[in-house]
């Protein structure tokens, strides 16, 4: 502000002056440009990124961060909080950056940070009532590619966010939704291409903070009243009739209904997964190679990559190649207006669970969660095609054969046995989304709502990722997955393992067994598929050194 403005800056800080935990759990460094020697003794201020006439950065540009004088007997996790509109990852990182014990470490741990995208995000508003247009389809691309990615608005306060980086943007409503809803033409920043197009928003992305951007939406004349959610297929032909049924509707129950979409069409099953950490990156090569063996049809993962390390990113495609599958890494920055999670852990379970309609192309119609501590035996394939019974997505319940830990479902007693009413809780290591009626239902839209209400309370949420769907079940109906569909030791009877699909190693509260001493015991291909990940990872290696 001082450079920018011109003008003498004074800042008063106000630290609390009491600690309300022992001892203290985070620790924070900052950069926010200017460099002494002062600052870079103390450790708390890199160096201001420089950069030459050509556009290169200039040698030491960027500065860095160091911290010393840490715990060196606790188990650390190094992250990065960068600005609002920014999406940054790992680029170089030797050690894992979720299980750092500093004394066990030889030498000084050093990461480098890339910064990735600058986000476009703002709020839409619908300026026939001044509401959000909730679910409307927005693509973002340039002049010679106008659909390079695309997303829809939230009702929660009209969000919506793209990936960009620093140029020239076209912000346009998706075709379909475009025979109802045109932006308003009358902002400075809005064009038309021709006379036989509607308008669309240029975005100029000037600097690396992002850019966000009020869009205002007017309805077209004669769509008053055509809904963007309506149970039709997303297509053209499904807008068009959706619009001539709204206009000529006989009044008749089943004018309009569609069966419900199961696959999306096409013979690849897509699956989502997340992971944190190198033995969970373990784990999820193991659950890899176990969907891909006993899927007859082709197979795409979809990995969010915020928390994946460097090392997995360069190891993945490899992996790819080498099994015949495909694989895309997806991103999204948690919005500052939906409250924040400060533990990593859950932090990585809001993701799993909050942002399933944003999160993939609007092209995608159903996607499979597995965790990456599973190992599947069935045919996803018939997850994949199963009728969810116009329930938005499917869980598995927990099972109840293993009645040595009946003691520990809570969900049999208490406040949790209230609020189901007889409903089944279920088990969020595997699930099922039908993302079309997901969407059309806004049920993000909903999860989100009911998140940022309970988790004001800091004992709300205790599992978020699954208790989030539970309570919400009542409003986001589940469909029930067949009980073969997940077996987990703690919960299920050894008789019924020979007959599980998937096996999700959790956490035995009796035994307190390390996962992979449990996967060697109970799964005999885990060992099989353990040796095979680790001979691609050496072969990578010695491709990188050659």
């Amino acid at each position: 502000l001082r450079d920018a403005l011109g003008a003498d800056l004074t800042v008063y800080l106000t630290p609390s002056l009491e600690i309300a935990e022992v001892p203290l759990k985070r620790f924070y460094r900052s950069a926010v440009g200017g460099w002494s020697k002062e600052s870079e003794e103390d450790g708390q201020i890199g160096g201001a990124v420089l950069f030459n006439p050509d556009g290169s950065m200039m040698p030491g540009g960027g500065g860095g961060i160091v911290f010393r004088n840490i715990l060196t007997r606790a188990l650390l996790t190094m992250g990065m909080k960068g600005p609002s509109g920014w999406l940054v990852s790992s680029r170089v990182a030797g050690y894992d950056l979720d299980n750092l014990l500093l004394e066990d470490l030889a030498s000084r741990v050093s990461v480098t940070y890339g910064l990735e995208h600058a986000l476009i995000q703002g709020q839409c508003i619908d300026y026939s009532n001044r509401e959000p247009p909730a679910g409307l389809q927005l693509e973002l691309g340039n002049a010679s590619d106008p659909h390079m990615q695309d997303t829809l608005v939230m009702y929660n306060l009209g969000y919506f966010q793209l990936k960009a980086n620093p140029g020239v943007w076209q912000l346009r409503i998706a075709p379909d939704h475009g025979k109802i809803y045109k932006i308003d033409d009358k902002s400075k920043s809005v064009s038309k291409l021709d006379d036989d197009t509607d308008p669309i928003e240029l975005i100029g992305v000037h600097s690396f903070m992002g850019e966000s951007k009020l869009l205002k939406a007017i309805r077209k004349p004669g769509m008053e009243s055509v809904s963007l959610l309506e149970e039709t297929s997303n297509t053209a032909e499904g807008v068009l009739d959706q619009i001539k049924n709204s206009i000529f509707s006989s009044g008749d129950d089943n004018n309009g209904k569609v069966v419900e979409m199961k696959g999306g069409g096409g013979d690849t099953v897509h699956v989502f997964s997340l992971a944190s950490g190198q033995l969970y990156e373990r784990f999820l090569k193991i659950m890899m190679q176990s969907v891909v063996e006993n899927t007859d049809s082709k197979v795409k993962f979809w990995f969010l990559s915020n928390f994946l390390s460097p090392q997995f990113k360069k190891f993945v495609p490899k992996m790819a190649e080498q099994l015949g599958f495909e694989v895309e890494l997806v991103t999204y920055q948690w919005p500052t207006w939906l409250h924040e999670q400060t533990e990593k852990q859950r932090i990585i379970w809001g993701y799993k669970i909050l942002f399933l309609d944003v999160l993939f192309p609007l092209s995608l119609k159903r996607i499979i969660y597995i965790d990456a501590d599973q190992v599947v035996r069935g045919d996803v394939k018939e997850l994949w095609e199963m009728d969810l019974k116009g329930a938005p997505y499917g869980y598995t319940p927990f099972c109840n054969t293993n009645t040595k830990t009946n003691g520990f479902r809570f969900w049999d007693s208490g406040y949790w046995k209230g609020h189901l009413r007889g409903k089944p809780y279920h088990i969020s290591a595997l699930y099922v989304v039908d993302l079309v009626k997901f969407r059309k239902m806004r049920a993000g839209d909903t999860l989100r709502s009911v998140y940022d209400n309970l988790s004001a309370d800091p004992n709300s949420l205790a599992n978020l990722d699954q208790d989030l769907p539970n309570y919400a079940q009542h409003t986001v109906p589940i469909f029930s997955l067949p009980q073969e569909w997940l077996w987990c030791e703690t919960w299920c009877s050894m008789e019924t393992l020979p007959t599980a699909k998937t096996i999700d190693l959790c956490n035995n509260p009796l035994t307190k067994k390390p996962k992979l001493d449990a996967a060697r015991e109970l799964l005999p291909e885990w060992t099989i598929f353990d040796e095979r990940q680790q001979n691609i990872t050496l072969q990578l290696s010695e491709d990188s050194v050659a």
